[in-house]
Formats: structure tokens, sequence, C-alpha cells
């Protein structure tokens, strides 16, 4: 049995580092060829990397959130025959071999020898009863006070560092599993909760933090609502499902509004841009490419509907829900997630009253839609009729929207929306 050492492989455009998103094996897992190992996230998109061998995972480097260099050893499978590691030894034997060092070379080839054969992740210790020095258990000051703060019996503690050292994640696996801890129980007889969770925040979580606190950071925002009576609209949409093909998908109320924006984007097109601040420049687009804010299992994103001047409100819809559901499941392409020209965000039934949505960087607006309900609305004098109202809470870049464009682009698909014809003339 040999052993094939595996590093992270060149993932293009440059990119020298990539983020530890997703562990798919653990050690001693019996893997295939092209069976995912690891998920690597980038600025662009994450990225599934295979493996590239039959065998069983003898270590893993890299934790989940951690940054790793293009190059770096990730993974160790035992394979049958020779496996890799003889050539990486040689490789980085000639290597050292080709520039002049002051020392001998001996121990420069047992480092590397040593460095190759040896796991990549140490084996921790088994978990011990906590190590007592002078009738205090051994740890850290860190640790101590937390220990007090949260009223734990430190001598009660199974340690697992090095010499029976308590470590931080000792203490939480204590908390956490419900260990008796000292001055929890309340006057009422009830356990006082006192653990907190740390999470990490790492993956796409990360990436949409980034992205908000650019946002929010460099973008002035101007927010302008405004309500809709979508009931014709609405008797349309049902009518157009009733009447659908097979091969049609069942229209929400999101293709219309679209259908809307994209009319809108044509006649006020400063809303359809990008803005780089680095050089003082607008970008404006002539084809419209709708972003749809979508959560999924992995957190906020915005896959998109890309010339949407070129679709008709069917063909809007249904790769709306393709590019969604590819999203979802964790498949969509790069492409599918990125060059939005405008975002269109929605929370559907649970869309409340008013939202002040976050404008996806770097465009210059974002559409935001509020939950359909149904209110008493006077038509005229003599006229009470219950119509089905909706909210657009929607955000402008103020360096490149003025407060009235902004306004008038509200009022054009507010108009388009209330009489639902001009969305098809």
């Amino acid at each position: 049995m040999g052993q094939y050492f595996f590093k992270l492989p060149d993932l293009g455009e440059g990119i020298v580092e990539a983020e530890v998103a997703a562990l798919h094996v653990k050690v001693g897992d019996m893997v295939t060829e092209d069976q995912p190992l690891i998920d690597m996230m980038t600025d662009k998109a994450t990225v599934e990397i295979p493996s590239p061998v039959d065998g069983k995972i003898l270590s893993i480097s890299g934790q989940l959130g951690e940054m790793i260099p293009v190059g770096t050893p990730m993974v160790v499978i035992e394979v049958e025959g020779a496996g890799n590691i003889e050539s990486n030894i040689e490789s980085d034997i000639e290597s050292s071999e080709e520039e002049p060092v002051e020392k001998e070379e001996k121990p420069v080839v047992e480092s590397v020898a040593k460095s190759v054969s040896a796991p990549i992740e140490a084996p921790t210790a088994a978990p011990t009863s906590g190590g007592i020095v002078n009738d205090s258990p051994l740890t850290s000051p860190a640790v101590r006070l937390r220990a007090l703060e949260a009223n734990v019996d430190l001598a009660k503690v199974p340690a697992s560092g090095p010499a029976g050292r308590i470590t931080h994640q000792d203490l939480d696996d204590f908390i956490a599993s419900g260990g008796r801890i000292s001055g929890h129980i309340s006057e009422t007889g009830k356990e006082k909760r006192t653990a907190i969770e740390e999470i990490p925040v790492i993956g796409i979580r990360r990436k949409i933090a980034q992205r908000m606190e650019l946002s929010k950071r460099s973008i002035p925002h101007y927010s302008y609502v405004e309500e809709v009576d979508v009931t014709e609209v609405e008797k349309l949409r049902v009518f157009l499902n009733a009447n659908r093909t097979e091969d049609q998908p069942k229209l929400s109320i999101l293709p219309f509004i679209m259908m809307a924006t994209l009319k809108g984007m044509e006649k006020f097109p400063e809303c359809n841009s990008h803005y780089d601040p680095e050089h003082s420049l607008v970008r404006r687009f002539s084809g419209v490419h709708l972003g749809i804010a979508s959560q999924t299992p992995n957190g906020l994103m915005v896959p998109v509907v890309s010339h949407a001047e070129t679709r008709d409100i069917w063909d809007m819809a249904a790769e709306m829900m393709r590019v969604s559901s590819a999203a979802r499941a964790g498949k969509a392409k790069r492409e599918e997630l990125s060059g939005s020209t405008v975002t269109i965000t929605s929370l559907g039934k649970i869309g409340g009253i008013v939202t002040t949505p976050v404008i996806n960087y770097p465009e210059v607006c974002i559409i935001g839609v509020n939950k359909i309900v149904p209110r008493p609305m006077v038509m005229n004098e003599t006229d009470i009729q219950i119509r089905q109202m909706m909210n657009l809470s929607s955000s402008f870049d103020h360096r490149v929207v003025d407060g009235f464009v902004a306004a008038e682009l509200i009022q054009f698909i507010k108009g388009a929306l209330e009489q639902p014809a001009t969305l098809f003339m």
C-alpha cells in the first residue's frame, strides 16, 4: 500500500488561496475517484474538489473557515501501489539542492521526509480527568476566568489537552453536555442557562457579512416606499395559470414584478448600472440582468436571470425558478450568481409592511417586495372596495440616483402593475 499526497489545485483566474467551506469526508473514510472531498470557497464561487484516486483517507488538513494557499497539502490517501509520496520527497530534495545552503544537506532531507511521512492532523489525546497542580486544575487564566463567570467547578471538567490541561473546548463541551454547574438553580427551582455558544462566521455567511458591510459602509442608501394595488395583476396571474400549457411554469407575482422592473430599467437607465467609486465612473448597461435575492440553506444568494430584455413572462419565470433552485441546491454556476445589474428581493408571505433592503454592491438600486394583504380602499367618494395591496420598499445609491428619479421609477413600476396590460405592450 502507498500514500497519495493531494495538494489544493490551482483554481484558475489568478486565485492564490481559498477558504475551506465544507468537508465531505473524514479520516478513515473510503473514497473513490471523483468523489467530492472538500468544498473550497473563493471570491467568485464555491468549488467542489473531487478525489483524484481511490483509497482510504489517512489525514485531512484545514479546518472549516481556514484560508488555504494553492499548493498546500490537503489530504493524504492510502492507495494501492506506490502512491506519490516518494516523488514528492525527491522533487523537494532536488529543489533544495539547486539552492545554496549553509547547513548540511542531511538534516534538510530528513526534515522533508519527516514532514511528508507525518500525518497532517496530529492525533488528539484521549480525554482524561482534569490535571491538578497544587490542588488547582491545570488550565489557562482565560479558561479559569470563563469557568468562574459560568460557576463551573474546573475539577469536574474532563481535560483533553497536554498533561491533562483543560482547554476552552473542554469547558464548552462540559457546559453543552449539561455537566453539573454550581449556583445554577434559581429561586423558582429552574436551572439558569449560562452557556454561550460561539459560532464561527465562515463560508458563505462570512462572504454575506463582508458584502453587507461593504454596501452599508460605502453606499449612501436612500429608501422609498410606495403601496401598489395588485388586484388586477393578481386576476391576470390566476387566469394565466388556469390556461397555461404543461411546459409552462406556474406564475407567482414575482415574474410580473420582474417584467415591470425590466420596463422601468429601460425607461430609467441610470438605475440599471454599477458605480465604480475608485474611478468615479458609472457603468450603464444596455442589457438588464435581474438578480433575485434568494434564501438558501447556505445563506442569502443572488441568482441572476440574465438578459431579461429577451424573455417573455413564461421564460422569465422558468429561468428564475431554474437558477433559484440551483442556488438552493448548491449547484449554481459562477456565472449564475454574478453579473446582476439590478436586484429584486422578496420575503413572500412574511414580507412585512416595510423593509429597508441593502443594495447589492456595486449596483445602485434594489427593489423590495412586501407581502400582499386585502385592505379596504376608497375608490371614489361613494365606493369603498376590498383591494389586494402590496408595498414596494426600495433602496437607491444616492450618489448616482437622485430622489426624484427613484420616486419616478417606483411610480412607473406601480403603474405597470396596476395596469398589467401595459406589461405586454
